[in-house]
């Protein structure tokens, strides 16, 4: 299965596709941010993150997407503008058929290291290990959303395995 995860943001949204090996493992497959300049306007920027989100779909034509969820911040500017990405992710993923799942920080940095207060260079760590990449994925924001893709998989994998003991 290829699962596409999402960090979203106006500024930067990462994204990264991972791969589940027929031996089980996972494989990178791609992984980035979409950037959009902060001079433009907000419509033009979420135009811009719907272009470039629609151009990965149609080349990789992942299976599955998981989004990171948007928790309440202090700064209700920047969560409002995450929201507006989040809703122009949410389209792409619906007109593309692709089902989405969503994910909590702590669910995400549970999955990845076993621990919910994991820091950004842990996290870093262990995506790179997953992996078995040669360096941490940068910038932080792809590293984050293959953190997301990654804690899908295992979901998956669980769910999956506990439909079968049923």
């Amino acid at each position: 299965m290829l699962a596409i995860g999402i960090d979203p943001g106006t500024a930067r949204t990462g994204y990264g596709l991972v791969m589940e090996t027929s031996d089980g493992g996972l494989r990178s497959v791609d992984f980035g941010v979409i950037s959009t300049p902060a001079q433009s306007a907000m419509a033009e920027r979420l135009l811009l993150l719907y272009q470039r989100l629609r151009d990965i779909l149609l080349l990789y034509r992942p299976e599955s997407c998981a989004v990171e969820k948007l928790f309440f911040q202090r700064n209700v500017t920047t969560a409002i503008a995450v929201g507006q990405a989040r809703g122009v992710i949410l389209l792409a993923m619906a007109e593309a058929g692709i089902a989405v799942s969503e994910y909590t920080p702590l669910e995400i940095k549970q999955a990845i290291t076993g621990y919910g207060g994991a820091d950004k260079h842990q996290m870093g760590h262990m995506v790179r290990a997953l992996l078995n990449l040669p360096a941490i994925p940068s910038p932080d924001d792809a590293a984050d959303a293959l953190a997301v893709a990654i804690c899908h998989l295992h979901s998956a994998r669980y769910h999956l395995s506990v439909l079968k003991d049923t």
